[in-house]
This record gives C-alpha cells, structure tokens and sequence, in this order.
C-alpha cells in the first residue's frame, strides 16, 4: 500500500474531540511511526503494552474465525485503516477487556461453530466491542438515561454533565467519531463505573463479562453527540427534539 494510502484517515483525527481524547497518547505515538514508513501492524506493536501481537491481515489462514484465530495464535490480524487502528489502540489501554471478549468469542465458537447466525452473546459482544461505552456520572443522570427521558437527561439535568465522563470503549464507533454525525448513538454498559484509572476500568470490566451477563445485552442507548461540550450544536436545546434520534423508551410510550 502507498504511504499515503496507509495514512488517510489517522493523520486527520482530531485529538482534542472530547471522544479521541482518552486515546490520544498512544494514538499519536501510533501515528508517528506510521508517519515515519512503519505498516500499522508493526506501529501498534511499537507500544508493546497488548497482551497479544499484531500482525498483516494476509496472516489470518483462510477460512480461519478470525477471533479464534486470535485466541489461539495471541496474534491480531490488522488492516490498514482507520478501523483496525481504533480497535489496536483499545487492545493497547483496555488488554483485559480485549482479552477477556476474545476469549468468549472464542468459547462460543467452540460452543456452536460458526454458522449463519452468530447467537445472542457473540451477538453482545461483538455490540459492545464494536459500539460499547462505558459512563461515570451522578445517579441521577443514569436514572434519566435508562428511562431513555431525554429532555431530563441533556436539559433538565444539564448542569450535571459537569460532574460526568464517558469513555469511548467500541472501535467501531471511535471510526465513525472521526466524522461525526449526529445519529451516533453507543452502547452503554449499563452499570456505573469510575473512570478515574484506565488500569481500573480494565479490570472492573473484564470482571463484569461473562457469557450470562451478555446474553442479557445490559446496554443501554446515548446518542453521544447529544452529551453537553460534545457537540456545539447541542447548545441550541432545540437539538433535542429529533425524535430521529432521541426516541423515547417503549417502555414510555
């Protein structure tokens, strides 16, 4: 691939976007040796803090699963692209949750094969490592969200927000956070956590995953771009009364 085709996309990210924040240390250093002529594969593996390596995507054996694959060789298949940098650099500061996802993926694979259908926890977890979140706030606000009341969440409790953070987890939804829009909605683990330590989270969560806990999808919904300081738009409250986006619980209506 061109030099120049390996780096569209990554050297356009905007690393002050309160989404691509979190990322931004190892993401940058990830960018430079890609600047400097490295492949990604061989950029990530620069940081050497994933509990796997990284290696080209022509490794991957043909007809191989490719997250068996990864489980069993502790090798991750990398495409040039802004998706496949997104999820290397959740295998970089989330190992245990990479891992401990793999690792189910895996189990289930073992379990039913790989069939048409992949089932309701491959189904979860692939969800979540794609599109997943994770949020620290007030109770309040999460009663807001679970009920899915929208004008209580971003209006009524705005001030709030003040006192919240919400972190990115799903490498699917940090790709398409690099041209934002304003339908973007993630998927929330839906128990609070601190995000005061990434080391923390990596731990509480990998602890939080289990093929039970899964099956349940205990996500809930939040259109991001709605989060106050995530969107300049969203000063104007009118921006909330989309019903595109901000749709009301069924269980509201």
């Amino acid at each position: 691939m061109a030099h120049g085709g390996r780096l569209a996309g990554v050297t356009d990210i905007d690393w002050d976007a309160p989404w691509f924040e979190p990322w931004r240390e190892p993401g940058e250093r990830v960018v430079r040796r890609m600047a400097d002529g490295h492949a990604l594969h061989d950029a990530l593996n620069g940081e050497d803090t994933a509990p796997i390596g990284f290696v080209e995507q022509a490794a991957l054996p043909p007809g191989e699963p490719y997250e068996r694959y990864v489980c069993n060789s502790k090798s991750c298949p990398v495409r040039e692209g802004l998706h496949d940098f997104f999820n290397g650099l959740c295998w970089l500061a989330l190992p245990r949750v990479k891992q401990r996802l793999n690792a189910l993926q895996a189990e289930q694979i073992a379990l039913a094969g790989v069939g048409s259908a992949r089932g309701p926890v491959r189904d979860a977890i692939t969800l979540f490592d794609e599109n997943g979140a994770l949020l620290d706030a007030p109770d309040a606000l999460w009663d807001a969200l679970r009920a899915r009341d929208w004008q209580r969440l971003f209006v009524t409790l705005r001030p709030l927000w003040t006192h919240a953070r919400v972190l990115v987890v799903g490498h699917a939804l940090l790709e398409k956070l690099a041209q934002p829009r304003k339908a973007l909605t993630a998927h929330v683990w839906d128990s609070p956590c601190s995000l005061a330590s990434r080391a923390d989270v990596d731990e509480w969560l990998a602890g939080q995953l289990t093929a039970e806990r899964l099956r349940a999808k205990p996500f809930t919904p939040l259109p991001v771009l709605g989060i106050p300081g995530w969107s300049a738009g969203n000063e104007d409250l009118s921006f909330y009364d989309d019903p595109r986006v901000f749709r009301p619980s069924p269980r509201r209506t």
